[in-house]
């Protein structure tokens, strides 16, 4: 091969090979960055879990307590506020306690009658327990003017009893109320073996 025959040869193909070369360089370049990027990544994590094990420990134990306190509420909330009120029709505060209980999520179903006394005996009620009216409430006996947060108490506790009751018509009770009198008094929780027990008590006013 003569001098100028080289010299042709050497600049036709040297300029793509040296193209090809220098692409695989970048290409290489660019998958080791990346490698090294997701290996770094990684370990920071767990640098980070390592430098920081009570943070971690702590959103955890955050979440679990949010989930145990929302679980705790979840019977409360899904209990059906539903009562069957039983009550003489000349009564005016018997329709008090019933808008009481509206007020505070019950749905009411009203039953007017003129033989109260017979319902009281049907359901146990105590004659030293006896008010105006009755209520069933998820098959819990609710006797008189009993506070509807009593009864939202009794539905979420469950005790084994028969029900509450607030003997006779204490004023200032829910549906007796006159102006700013309020006279003390008891809820009273009963049994059908006749054990009374204070469930609640109010102070006059």
């Amino acid at each position: 091969m003569s001098h100028k025959q080289f010299i042709y040869y050497w600049q036709k193909w040297l300029p793509p090979i040296l193209v090809r070369a220098a692409v695989r360089a970048v290409v290489i370049i660019c998958l080791t960055v990346g490698v090294l990027g997701i290996l770094g990544s990684t370990a920071s994590m767990s640098n980070a879990q390592a430098v920081f094990p009570s943070s971690f420990a702590a959103n955890a134990q955050l979440v679990s307590t949010t989930k145990l306190i929302q679980d705790e509420q979840t019977p409360l909330k899904s209990t059906a506020l539903n009562a069957t009120v039983y009550h003489s029709p000349d009564c005016n505060c018997c329709g008090g306690w019933i808008e009481h209980l509206k007020t505070q999520g019950f749905q009411i179903t009203d039953f007017s009658t003129p033989d109260i006394e017979t319902v009281k005996q049907k359901y146990n009620v105590p004659d030293n327990l006896s008010s105006c009216h009755t209520a069933i409430v998820n098959g819990y006996v609710i006797e008189g003017h009993v506070p509807a947060d009593d009864i939202k108490r009794l539905l979420q506790e469950k005790p084994n009893v028969a029900g509450l009751s607030v003997p006779q018509m204490p004023v200032g009770t829910p549906g007796m109320e006159m102006g700013n009198r309020k006279d003390p008094f008891s809820v009273l929780s009963f049994d059908h073996k006749d054990s009374v027990a204070v469930f609640n008590k109010y102070p006059s006013s």
